[in-house]
């Protein structure tokens, strides 16, 4: 059975940045499965940019402008197809475990479903949920220079990718330490026994 590293953070917050050197310190070969490379592998008539319902934009990964404390965002959607892209994602992640190989999880938890499902489908001994947190400022700087993102993308969904009622087996800030800094404190963490996933498969 492989060992999972969970990182859970909101976007721009460092985690692809943060598995990647995780990969270079680990002595043993962890895959990289993000949340991003499921995005993109879906039908680009299903990404749907504010699309209305009932639009095929609407039913994978729809971006959708919205009010939120009376400031405009970018909220992230998902329909019909995008919940089953996620559930599948999941399942891939715990295959890949259940055939030996480790894994490195980049993902955004927008409900606290997406973590009940993580924790009835992964072998809580072998896993370890890592927030990965940031500066808000660093945040909105970091997403302003990378091509692609929708301004406010992050922001819509800073607390909400952590607010799951649980206390994570490690937390790490990346606002100002290295990613090889950060990364060596996830690598220490994981040489002792998980205990998130297993307090949270008591009480499903």
């Amino acid at each position: 059975m492989g060992q999972i590293i969970l990182l859970n953070g909101c976007s721009s917050a460092g985690k692809t940045t943060l598995a990647i050197k995780l990969q270079q310190l680990l002595q043993a070969p962890y895959q990289h499965m993000a949340l991003d490379q499921f995005r993109d592998g879906m039908p680009s008539r299903v990404r749907g940019l504010n699309s209305p319902a009932g639009d095929p934009g609407a039913s994978g990964l729809n971006v959708v402008p919205a009010l939120q404390e009376g400031e405009w965002v970018t909220q992230i959607q998902f329909g019909d197809y995008g919940e089953q892209v996620l559930k599948a994602m999941r399942r891939s992640i715990a295959g890949f475990a259940q055939m030996g190989c480790n894994v490195i999880v980049d993902d955004l938890l927008f409900k606290r479903e997406y973590l009940d499902d993580y924790v009835s489908i992964l072998n809580p001994e072998k896993t370890w949920f890592i927030g990965v947190k940031c500066s808000l400022e660093v945040v909105l700087a970091r997403e302003a220079l990378r091509p692609g993102r929708f301004p406010g993308t992050a922001v819509s969904h800073y607390k909400q990718v952590h607010e799951h009622g649980l206390n994570y087996d490690l937390e790490v800030d990346t606002s100002a330490a290295s990613p090889r800094q950060v990364a060596q404190a996830i690598v220490d963490r994981i040489a002792t026994p998980p205990k998130v996933f297993t307090a949270a498969r008591n009480l499903l």
